[in-house]
């Protein structure tokens, strides 16, 4: 950066020291602060992204080119003072040759910064890969015939005659001595390849465009504002002053490397939309207003003095501009964005920045970015309480002003809130606020649950793999064992039945007293798997029995019970049953309670649980046990909730909701 800027003060300075000589036009010599500026609008924006990403190719080309722009401003100085300053100056033949034959090389920047934008490949494919290289090579081929024609041929072809003071310089030093009648068709065939060319590379952006991505067109919008820029500036009149059209150069040049910046780096990639509608609105409202103009002026002019012409166009102009601005606005603005009706825009805009976002921290920022680029804030927060009872909070700017903070709420259950550095909200945008935080808290919520659906499955694949694995262990162990060992006894006995029948009795005698253990063995695999109870009593009556167990002289165990009971399904009916059993535990280990209250009731598709003791209740410092956490995850299971509370009254509160129906449960 310091040579560049080291180059680009030389080349000023150079200018100043020449500003007055006559210099002939035939001369093509011009001063080269434009073209010094426009390498530094190049090259400052590529060692920018340069830093960012080192290795992307278009980095390299912005930074290349610039470096050759400023060694063209360079050269283009110091061959005015060394021709027509300081004749004899060592070096000014080598700079006039350079920035007049190899300058040309500058013109293959465009088309291959084009081909290489965004990601720095040349497009895929066969036969576009190859189109692009043919490209580039027609591109470059007027660079290699001006460095190898004659300086005579060069001046028959373009019709005109060197000043002297050029001529006597050695203009050959690496030219190829051929017959005018050869290189009058390549010069024109040079010449003409670097038009057709570009055709190339607008073709390929185009197709680039068609199959892109979202986040691959904006990027390519950015590059679309850029040559909408470049097109305004260089469609301006150039017979203005000879500075105003290498001012204009290079504002484009770094307007272009800016956008290709922005592009390349993902920075704020969705502003583009709001940029380029803007752009193409207030461009082509001022061509129509210099169009009126001229026309009221040239019309009026012919029937009334200078004057009053003068007047009457401007007053036409001003009574014109407010509508005529209002309904260009409008047409760019489906233009760009399509029937969507700004600022709605930001609803489609946070959509696709959602799509995006792989992650919930990373779908929060999309929402504070996409709110603050809405509404024009300064800061916004969000936060969102996770099911875990976790709070994610971003950020987006800095707090400035006064704030305001808004619940976030999902199916009437608020989420999180929203904090705004902004106290005027017009109604408009109240509403405009309300859709973006309805789609954010859905998102958010959706995603939160998406991840918690994944860890409950993980759970249950292991908690079922652990429990197929308990019962192979007591069917191999256990069981197995035990049937071989009868079956045994129960061979000897028949071996001995007819020579010691009594020792053959006292055989089969231990052997029932084993078979009777066995059949303990299998009630026990057979209740753990599903309480035997449940099938034999109901619900009801096998949560009455197990309240039996628990019922002393110190606790009073009551249990109601209401509605279509004995319908239930049997994965509720166990997971009441658990609810219930371990419910009843913590109250006869933890509770101290004297009195526990049972309740099912069956209403609206839903089993309502609830089990309350008045003991000492549950203190909020206290950390969920391996019991509490069973609880919720039974419910959770069934797409229902279980919560654990403690009343203003004092006690704990058990309360469940499981859904009657598998299919409720699944949605």
């Amino acid at each position: 950066m310091a040579v560049a800027l080291a180059i680009a003060t030389a080349t000023v300075l150079l200018d100043l020291r020449t500003a007055g000589v006559r210099v002939p036009a035939t001369s093509e010599l011009e001063p080269g602060w434009s073209s010094a500026f426009t390498g530094l609008a190049m090259l400052v924006p590529g060692a920018l992204l340069l830093r960012r990403l080192p290795r992307h190719p278009v980095a390299w080309v912005l930074t290349a080119f610039g470096l050759l722009w400023l060694l063209d401003g360079l050269a283009l100085s110091w061959a005015t003072l060394a021709v027509y300053v300081s004749p004899g100056l060592p070096g000014g033949a080598a700079a006039f040759w350079f920035c007049s034959r190899f300058g040309a090389s500058l013109l293959l920047g465009l088309p291959l910064l084009i081909l290489l934008f965004p990601d720095g490949r040349l497009p895929s494919g066969r036969v576009w890969r190859g189109l692009s290289v043919t490209s580039l090579v027609l591109t470059g081929l007027l660079t290699a015939v001006l460095v190898t024609a004659p300086s005579q041929v060069m001046e028959r072809y373009h019709g005109q005659v060197l000043p002297p003071e050029i001529a006597r310089l050695g203009l050959d030093p690496v030219s190829v001595a051929l017959p005018y009648a050869f290189w009058e068709p390549v010069l024109a065939l040079a010449y003409a390849s670097v038009l057709v060319s570009l055709v190339v590379p607008f073709a390929v952006m185009v197709r680039r465009y068609v199959i892109a991505d979202a986040e691959r067109r904006a990027q390519i919008r950015w590059l679309m504002w850029a040559a909408l820029i470049d097109m305004v500036v260089f469609l301006l009149p150039l017979s203005m002053s000879p500075q105003v059209p290498a001012v204009l150069l290079v504002l484009a040049t770094a307007f272009t490397a800016a956008a290709v910046v922005v592009a390349v780096a993902r920075y704020r990639l969705y502003d583009i939309d709001r940029l380029l509608s803007a752009t193409v609105a207030y461009a082509v409202l001022a061509a129509l207003v210099v169009l009126v103009d001229v026309a009221v002026f040239t019309l009026a002019g012919s029937l009334l003095g200078e004057r009053e012409s003068a007047l009457a166009a401007i007053a036409i102009v001003a009574v014109l501009y407010a509508p005529l601005r209002t309904w260009l606005w409008r047409l760019v603005r489906r233009l760009v964005r399509g029937s969507r009706d700004d600022p709605y825009a930001a609803v489609s805009t946070l959509a696709e920045r959602l799509e995006l976002a792989t992650d919930p921290d990373e779908q929060l920022l999309a929402v504070a970015t996409t709110l603050a680029e809405a509404f024009r804030l300064p800061y916004v927060r969000v936060e969102i309480e996770r099911p875990g009872g976790e709070r994610s909070a971003v950020e987006y700017g800095s707090p400035r002003g006064p704030a305001v903070s808004l619940q976030v709420a999902y199916r009437g259950e608020v989420v999180g809130r929203l904090v705004l550095c902004r106290a005027d909200l017009t109604e408009r945008d109240q509403r405009l606020l309300g859709d973006l935080v309805r789609q954010a808290a859905a998102a958010a919520r959706a995603s939160e649950l998406s991840s918690d659906l994944q860890r409950i499955r993980a759970r249950l694949v292991l908690a079922r793999e652990e429990e197929r694995r308990r019962l192979r262990r007591d069917l191999h162990d256990g069981l197995g064992p035990s049937l071989g060992a009868v079956a045994l006894r129960i061979e000897a006995a028949r071996n001995l039945a007819p020579s010691a029948p009594e020792q053959a009795d006292r055989i089969l005698e231990q052997t029932a007293a084993e078979v009777s253990g066995v059949l303990a063995d299998v009630r026990r695999l057979v209740h753990d798997l599903r309480p035997p109870a449940l099938d034999e009593l109901g619900v009801l009556g096998a949560i009455a029995q197990q309240a039996d167990r628990f019922r002393s002289p110190s606790l009073e165990v009551r249990l109601t019970g209401d509605g279509a009971l004995d319908t239930l399904p049997a994965a509720v009916e166990v997971a009441a049953y658990r609810i219930v059993s371990e419910a009843l535990a913590n109250v006869a280990r933890h509770s101290g309670a004297a009195r526990c209250d049972i309740t099912l009731s069956a209403r609206e598709g839903r089993l309502e649980v609830t089990v309350r003791d008045d003991g000492t209740g549950i203190g909020p410092e206290v950390t969920a046990g391996v019991g509490m956490i069973s609880l919720r995850e039974r419910a959770a299971e069934l797409g229902g909730d279980c919560q654990v509370t403690r009343p203003p009254d004092g006690g704990t509160l058990v309360s469940a909701r499981l859904p009657m129906s598998m299919e409720a449960a699944v949605v």
